[in-house]
């Protein structure tokens, strides 16, 4: 049985680590660079850098952030936003990322994560999905029919940071991502993030079960407790308010999840 792992997560918005609710109403966080170093010294597990704004305004990753980060780092290190060809996931692999999490351009073409996974190994693709429960069924049709919405899906998949809905059901997709090639999925509850009230417990277990890859848990933690269920149903829980904002300590997290029995690095 792996590890439990516990991973900070920064959010990139030109140049500063951002935090919202819902993916909105962003709130300056500190400086990556600062904050990747603290996070290295205080025990994290691994470390995800995001550019969020980096597929909605249609530019490649910050490159030379990514440097400044990777170089102070020695934890695995992933990034992701405006990851949509070779060449991008070539360039910030050669940077010094261990991983790239790439959303937007699964979507767009699916067969970027069976190429990438060839190419560079599944271990370092990891594949973000940022679902939301359904309320009421977009408009949106996907084109390939095994991963459609339907009347029994329960969430959706939307890209650009949050912005666009894609008639893709959530599991569906994971399950199929899985089968593409990749080796990690990063998944996002819409609905839970930035509120503090808890992981989705029941789309993180539904993906869980619908794939055989380390699946990670973001969005929703208010609290060590929080985490240790969502890691009762999955691999790994990303985090981000607690930590920018010291409301928690990694070392508190762990101290926890080792309470609950959890195999913790």
């Amino acid at each position: 049985m792996l590890a439990k792992r516990i991973i900070p997560c920064l959010d990139v918005a030109e140049g500063r680590v951002v935090k919202g609710t819902n993916f909105v109403n962003l709130k300056d966080a500190g400086d990556p660079v600062e904050l990747a170093v603290h996070y290295n010294n205080q025990g994290a597990d691994e470390l995800v850098f995001l550019d969020i704004t980096a597929s909605s305004d249609k530019r490649t990753t910050l490159l030379h952030l990514v440097k400044e980060v990777a170089k102070k780092l020695f934890i695995p290190f992933t990034v992701g936003g405006g990851i949509n060809d070779i060449s991008i996931i070539s360039d910030v692999l050669y940077a010094g990322a261990d991983k790239v999490s790439i959303n937007t351009a699964a979507v767009k073409n699916p067969n970027l994560i069976d190429q990438a996974s060839k190419r560079f190994g599944a271990q370092c693709i990891v594949t973000a999905i940022d679902a939301k429960r359904i309320k009421a069924h977009s408009n949106c049709t996907y084109p390939i029919l095994e991963v459609q919405v339907d009347s029994e899906s329960k969430w959706e998949v939307f890209t650009h940071g949050g912005r666009h809905p894609t008639g893709i059901d959530a599991v569906k997709w994971a399950s199929f991502l899985n089968k593409k090639g990749a080796g990690e999925i990063l998944l996002t509850s819409m609905d839970a993030d930035g509120t503090k009230a808890g992981y989705d417990i029941e789309l993180t277990a539904a993906v869980s079960k619908a794939v055989n890859i380390p699946v990670i848990a973001s969005g929703g933690a208010g609290n060590t407790q929080h985490i240790v269920d969502a890691l009762n149903v999955c691999d790994a829980a990303l985090l981000a308010s607690l930590l920018h904002f010291k409301e928690l300590t990694i070392d508190e997290i762990k101290s926890k999840a080792k309470q609950a029995n959890l195999q913790i690095r």
